[in-house]
C-alpha cells in the first residue's frame, strides 16, 4: 500500500518514458500520407441517447469501448472495465455475487435485498434489475457505453449517477465474425470462449451462438484448509441469438442467455487485529480470547498483505441468471420508426459464509434469493432535418423472494460469555446452587447464547412500475441545438417480511429484561436492561444467601427468571439477534424526471454544450433487523445535476480531448451502514458532488497512441445526522469520535453526526495513462506493446469515516504485448495485470462482527499473467 494522497505523477513520467523508448518501432508501420483536414483518430457511434449518433456530436459525458478494444486488453468483467473508464466505481465484497457498481461517487450497496442501484444496467437494451447480474465475463461484445450523470428521462428510475449499456454482437450472414479464444495464466487460470453465425435463409435469417467458461484456483489461502482456494473462479455461460430481416425496413432478434456461477469467495483477511489495544495498556479484545476457543489470531495486519484467512468452513456463493427478450424495429417511412423490446429474466444467488471470520465455530449466514422480472418498452421514434423525437411507453414488474438466516455455532455461547469477563459467572453459579439445594424446584440457569439458534426471514416483493416518456432534439440554427425530455413514472412496491426466532430446542425466544422506574409514572420508565437486570437479581441472590429473603420468594423468582430462559443474552447484542415484528407494507411512489440541454457546434470538428439533468432511486422497505427508531420504509433517493462540456479533435495534430464539469445534489440519499453487528438502511440526509472528467487521445507519430483519462470527484455530505460512530479507532485510542454529540459521556448517542465528511468507496482522484506502439514483425504479422499504468487516490473505505478505515493512493501497471498473424486468422496476446503487485483494499472494509476493534477487508487481485490465443474464422 502506498502512502500519501497526491497524484504521483512522476510515476506517469516513468511509464511514458519507457513506452516512449518503443518509437523506433515505428518506421516498421508507416501509414500512407493523409490528406489534409483528415484524421487519424477513431469513429466512434454510440446509442447513448437511443439513436446511433457520432461520440463526438453527443451532449453527454460518455466514454465507449468497443468490443475489440476489451478483447486485446483481456478484460474479462466490469471489474477490469473500470481502470478504462473515469469515474467509474466496480467491486466485490462479501460474495461472488455482491457487486456494487457507481459513478461520480454515487453508488449502491448490494449487502440489502430492498435496495436498487444507482447506475442503470441495460444489455441489448434490456434492464438488469440486480447488479450482481452484470458480473459475468464479457465475451462476444460489440461495444459498452458508461453515461455519466442522471439519466432519467431516456432510461427512467435507478440511474441518479448514469447508466452503463452493453451490446453484444449481432447474428450476421457474412460468415467471417466467428472466433474460438482460450486463455491460459497463472493461479491455473483457463478461460475459454466461441462464438459463430449461421446464415439459414440469406439476409432473411441468421442465427448466432456464444459460449465462454473461466476457471482459476483462488488467491486466498486459509490456514487450514488450504493454499489458494478462496477467491477462486468457476463460471460459464451461453448465449443463442435469431435475427429475422424480412425487408429493409423490418428486423426481429430475439436473445436467450444463460449463465452461473458457482464459486468459493469471498475472503477477508484480517486488516488490523484487537488482540490488544494500539494505544491503551492492558486492553484486549475478542483476538485475545479466540485461542481458547480453538481460533487463530492474525497480529497486526500480516494476514491481509499474505492473503490468509482462518474460517471454519469455506465461503459458498452461487448464482443462475437468465433470460429471453425480443426487439422489434420497424421502419415505418423515412421519418418514424417503431421499436419493441420485450424480456423476461430469472436471476437466483445462494451464498454461505462463516460471518465471524475467524475458525472458531461462533456463526454463519446463508442467504437464498430469487428475482424474475418483466420489461417492455414500446418507443416512436421521429427523425428529419431540424428535429429528433422519441416518445415511448415503459412497464416493468419483478417478484423478489429472500430466504435469509443467521444461525450460532458450538462454541458461539463461550464467545459471548467471553464479554463479562467473568462477572456473570458469580450470579448464574449462585443460581445453579440453588437449583440444587432446592432439587430442582428452581430451574438452573441457562445458556445466555446457545449453539442451534437461528434468526431467519423470508421476505416476498411484487413491485410494478409504468412510464411515460418523450426527448426531442431541436437545431435553432445549424450549429445550436436544444434538447428537452421528461419522464413520468408511477410505481408501487407490495413487500411482506416474517421474523423468525428459531430456539434451540424449540424454547419460547426471551421477553424483555425487567424495566426501571416506577409503574405510576410513566415517564420515570427506563427500557431493561441487561446490566439492570443483573445487579437486581444479584442483589437479591446475596440476600437469599445471608438467608434475608427465601429463595421461593415472589421477586427473587422475577428476578432471576430471565437468567433461567435460554436465549437471555441474545437481545444484548443489538437488533441482529433480537426479535422484530413482521413487515406489511406498501410503498406508492410517483416521480417525474427530466433533462435540458444545449448544445453548440463551433466547427465540424468542436462541440460544447450545457445540460441540466434529474434522476431517482426507488424508494422501499429494509428487511433486515434494523435498530429500533429505523423505519423501515424508505423513500426514494433524488439527484440533480448541472454539467458544462466540451469535445473537441485537433485534427491536424491527430489529437481529440474530452472534458466534461459537473455539480450533483443528492436528496434523501438511501444509506446502508455496517454497525458491526448488523445493517442500517436509511434515508439519511443530503450529499453534494462536484467535479471535472477529462479523457484524450492523441496519435503524436505513426503506430503510437496515448490515452489519459482523469476524473476529479470532490464529495462531501451536507446533513447526515445518524450515521455510524468511529469503532475501531476509537477502541484502540480511547479517542471520541467529534460527532458524537451526546452532552453524557456515559450514555453515549449511538450515532454520530457525520455532515461534512467524504462518502465512502469512492475515490477522490483518479487517472489512467496509456500508451500503445505498434509495429510489423513482417508482411503478415501485425503487433503492438501497450503499457497502461492507473492511479487511485486515496478513499474512506468505511461509512463512520473512522481513522483507521483509510486507503492510501495507490498505482497499477498493466501491460501486454498483441500479435495479429493474418495468414492464419490468429491473434496472440502476451499479458499482465497489476504487475508490479500493488497490494490494495478493493474499497470497502468493515467492523468484524461482535468483535469491536478489529477490521477485515477485501482484497484485489494480485500479479496475474497469462497467454490469450483466438483464432478467427
Amino acid at each position: 500500500m502506498n502512502s500519501g494522497s497526491k497524484f504521483q505523477r512522476n510515476k506517469i513520467v516513468i511509464a511514458l518514458t519507457a513506452s516512449m523508448s518503443l518509437v523506433g518501432f515505428s518506421a516498421l508501420a508507416e501509414d500512407p500520407a493523409l490528406k489534409d483536414g483528415e484524421s487519424n483518430l477513431e469513429h466512434i457511434t454510440v446509442v447513448a441517447q437511443k439513436r446511433v449518433q457520432n461520440l463526438q456530436e453527443v451532449p453527454v459525458a460518455v466514454s465507449a469501448i468497443s468490443g475489440d478494444q476489451m478483447s486485446e486488453a483481456v478484460i474479462k468483467d466490469m471489474y477490469d472495465l473500470q481502470s478504462n473508464v473515469p469515474a467509474l466505481g466496480a467491486f466485490q465484497s462479501q460474495s461472488a455475487t455482491n457487486s456494487s457498481f457507481s459513478i461520480r461517487g454515487v453508488g449502491t450497496s448490494s449487502q440489502n435485498f430492498g435496495l436498487e442501484s444507482s447506475v442503470g444496467l441495460y444489455v441489448d437494451g434490456v434492464y438488469r434489475a440486480r447488479q450482481n447480474s452484470m458480473i459475468n465475463n464479457l465475451v462476444d461484445v460489440e461495444a459498452v457505453e458508461v453515461l455519466r450523470g442522471p439519466q432519467g428521462t431516456l432510461f427512467g428510475k435507478n440511474t441518479p449517477s448514469g447508466a452503463i449499456l452493453l451490446r453484444t454482437v449481432k447474428p450476421s450472414h457474412d460468415g467471417n465474425d466467428g472466433f474460438i479464444e482460450i486463455t491460459a495464466g497463472n493461479y491455473g487460470l483457463v478461460n475459454y470462449a466461441g462464438a459463430a453465425s449461421l446464415s439459414a435463409i440469406d439476409d432473411v435469417l441468421a442465427f448466432r451462438l456464444t459460449a465462454f467458461g473461466s476457471e482459476r484456483d483462488g488467491i486466498i489461502s486459509d490456514v487450514n484448509l488450504g493454499d489458494d482456494v478462496v477467491n477462486d473462479r468457476d463460471r460459464w455461460g451461453a448465449r443463442l441469438q435469431a435475427l429475422y430481416t424480412p425487408s429493409d425496413d423490418l428486423s426481429i432478434r430475439l436473445i436467450a442467455d444463460h449463465s452461473e456461477i458457482d464459486e468459493i469467495c469471498c475472503g477477508a483477511p484480517v486488516q488490523l487485529s484487537n488482540f490488544q489495544a494500539t494505544e491503551i495498556p492492558n486492553k484486549f479484545g475478542s483476538d485475545a480470547v479466540l485461542p481458547s476457543l480453538g481460533g487463530t489470531v492474525f497480529p497486526g495486519g500480516d494476514a491481509f498483505y499474505d492473503r490468509e484467512i482462518a474460517v471454519s468452513f469455506l465461503p459458498e456463493s452461487s448464482m443462475t441468471d437468465k433470460g429471453l427478450s425480443a426487439e422489434i424495429n420497424w421502419d415505418i417511412d423515412d421519418n418514424y420508426s417503431l421499436v419493441f423490446i420485450s424480456a423476461y429474466r430469472n436471476f437466483e444467488s445462494y451464498d454461505n459464509i462463516d460471518s465471524d471470520f475467524t475458525d472458531a465455530d461462533l456463526f454463519g449466514t446463508s442467504n437464498d434469493s430469487e428475482q424474475s422480472s418483466f420489461s417492455q418498452e414500446i418507443r416512436l421514434d421521429y427523425t428529419s432535418e431540424n428535429l429528433n423525437a422519441i416518445v415511448g411507453l415503459y412497464y416493468f414488474s419483478q417478484d423478489l423472494d429472500l430466504d435469509y438466516s443467521l444461525y450460532t455455532d458450538t462454541l458461539f455461547n463461550p464467545f459471548y460469555m467471553s464479554n463479562f469477563s467473568g462477572a456473570l459467572d458469580p450470579l448464574l453459579g449462585g443460581i445453579d446452587a440453588i437449583s440444587a439445594l432446592t432439587g430442582g424446584a428452581i430451574a438452573p440457569s441457562a445458556e445466555g447464547a446457545p449453539a442451534g439458534t437461528g434468526f431467519d426471514h423470508i421476505a416476498e416483493q411484487e413491485h410494478e412500475s409504468y412510464a411515460i416518456f418523450g426527448q426531442f432534439d431541436y437545431k435553432l440554427t445549424d450549429a445550436l441545438t436544444l434538447t428537452a425530455g421528461l419522464r413520468y413514472t408511477d410505481e408501487s412496491k407490495d413487500l411482506s417480511t416474517k421474523f423468525y426466532e428459531n430456539m434451540a430446542g424449540g424454547t419460547e425466544f426471551p421477553t424483555d429484561f425487567s424495566s426501571i422506574g416506577d409503574p405510576s409514572n410513566p415517564s420515570t420508565i427506563v427500557p431493561g436492561t441487561l446490566l439492570y437486570s443483573a445487579t437486581v437479581a444479584g442483589t437479591m441472590l446475596g440476600a437469599v444467601g445471608q438467608g434475608l429473603m427465601s429463595p421461593f420468594d415472589p421477586a427473587f423468582l422475577q428476578a432471576i427468571a430471565p437468567f433461567q430462559t435460554p436465549g437471555w443474552g441474545f437481545k444484548s447484542l443489538g437488533a441482529t439477534t433480537s426479535d422484530r415484528p413482521d413487515i406489511n407494507e406498501t410503498l406508492d411512489d410517483e416521480q417525474v424526471t427530466g433533462t435540458v440541454k444545449l448544445s453548440y457546434m463551433y466547427d465540424e470538428d468542436t462541440m460544447m454544450y450545457i445540460s441540466y439533468g434529474t434522476g431517482y432511486k426507488s424508494g422501499g422497505t429494509n428487511t433486515d433487523r434494523i435498530t429500533a427508531g429505523f423505519n423501515p420504509l424508505f423513500d426514494a433517493e433524488t439527484s440533480q445535476s448541472f454539467e458544462f462540456g466540451f469535445k473537441k479533435d485537433f485534427v491536424d495534430q491527430d489529437l481529440r480531448i474530452n472534458f466534461a464539469a459537473h455539480h450533483t445534489t443528492v436528496d434523501d440519499f438511501q444509506a446502508n451502514t455496517f454497525t458491526g453487528n448488523g445493517f442500517n438502511l436509511q434515508n439519511a440526509g443530503d450529499y453534494k458532488i462536484s467535479g471535472f472528467e477529462l479523457e484524450a487521445t492523441w496519435l503524436p507519430i505513426d503506430g503510437m497512441e496515448i490515452n489519459l483519462t482523469y476524473a476529479l470527484v470532490n464529495a462531501e455530505y451536507d446533513s447526515f445526522e445518524r450515521g455510524n460512530c468511529w469503532n475501531a479507532y476509537t477502541w484502540h485510542t480511547g479517542i471520541i469520535d467529534p460527532g458524537q454529540e451526546s452532552a453524557d459521556p456515559a450514555n453515549p448517542n449511538p450515532y454520530c453526526n457525520r455532515s461534512g465528511d467524504r462518502p465512502s468507496g469512492e475515490p477522490e482522484d483518479s487517472a489512467t495513462l496509456s500508451v500503445k506502439q505498434d509495429f510489423n514483425l513482417s508482411e503478415s504479422i501485425y503487433s503492438y506493446i501497450q503499457l497502461d499504468y492507473s492511479y487511485t487516490g486515496e478513499m474512506i473505505l468505511d461509512g463512520s469515516n473512522d481513522p483507521y478505515a483509510v486507503q492510501d493512493s495507490y498505482n497499477v501497471l498493466n501491460a501486454r504485448f498483441y500479435m495479429s498473424i493474418e495468414n492464419l486468422d490468429m491473434d496472440v496476446i502476451l499479458w499482465g495485470r497489476n504487475v508490479l503487485d500493488e497490494e490494495y483494499i478493493n474499497r470497502t472494509n468493515f467492523n468484524t462482527p461482535l468483535q469491536s476493534g478489529k477490521l477485515n477487508a477485501y482484497v484485489t487481485e494480485p500479479v496475474t499473467y497469462g497467454i490469450t490465443v483466438k483464432k478467427r474464422f
